[in-house]
């Protein structure tokens, strides 16, 4: 059965001392009122090992935005895959469209931090995710193949099951637009069945496909009761323990 998943993206916002105070302020709030779904918060990297200390990793899973693409050296600024597993991180966040458009990565760049991820025993929250011109011509499906060939169909079917998907209407991130449930159901099942095209039915059946498009409690619910939406990657949301702890509860 595969797993239901609420995943915070907090982007670069918070300084470290909010950073904790957040973590902790949810950390209680979840184990007072256990989710029924698994939740993941993904910080900044300077937070990574202190949040790591407060909250009680089996009711919030921990991960980082990002990784690099080499295992180390001489790379100033960048932090490795084994550096964000030392910290007590679970996850990671790769192909968010917000690192393929600003920090131009791409396929061949992620395919590369996909695999080390992989290799210091992380999960990968892998976004894919079409712009508003794509969506407007129509391109939305051959988009999304193409991302999921191009870094991550590469994988064995046993690697592969430790990728998590997020699809992410680009057009739907922050704008506040977000895509109707039928719209957003459409196209995680799509993804499901390249998924069963490539890997076989099993594989496609046991990988989540969370929605990460403006995501908020208001409209979680309608979203989460769609087969094929088994949870959000969240912005904006995440950053405030109510705001969250609403979508969270939408498993309810």
């Amino acid at each position: 059965m595969r797993k239901k998943i609420v995943a915070g993206n907090w982007k670069m916002n918070k300084n470290l001392q909010e950073g904790i105070a957040l973590a902790t302020e949810l950390n209680e709030a979840l184990a007072a009122d256990k989710p029924n779904c698994d939740v993941v918060i993904c910080t900044p990297f300077i937070h990574l090992a202190k949040v790591s200390e407060v909250i009680d990793h089996s009711v919030i899973g921990l991960g980082a935005e990002n990784c690099a693409d080499k295992e180390k050296g001489a790379y100033t600024g960048e932090v490795s895959a084994e550096m964000v597993k030392s910290t007590g991180a679970e996850y990671v966040i790769l192909g968010h469209s917000e690192r393929r458009e600003y920090y131009k990565e791409t396929p061949e760049i992620l395919k590369e931090k996909v695999l080390l991820a992989l290799a210091n025993g992380l999960k990968v929250i892998f976004c894919i995710g079409e712009s508003l011109a794509e969506r407007e011509a129509n391109k939305q499906n051959e988009v999304v193949k193409a991302e999921l060939e191009g870094s991550v169909f590469n994988l064995s079917a046993e690697d592969f099951g430790k990728i998590v998907i997020a699809y992410e209407p680009i057009w739907a991130i922050g704008t506040g637009k977000t895509a109707t449930s039928e719209q957003a159901e459409e196209i995680h099942s799509y993804i499901r069945s390249v998924i069963a095209d490539k890997y076989g039915k099993e594989v496609a059946e046991n990988t989540s496909i969370l929605y990460g498009g403006s995501c908020k409690a208001s409209n979680a619910p309608e979203l989460f009761a769609k087969p094929d939406i088994d949870g959000g990657l969240i912005g904006g949301a995440s950053l405030k323990c109510a705001d969250f702890k609403g979508i969270i509860d939408a498993w309810k």
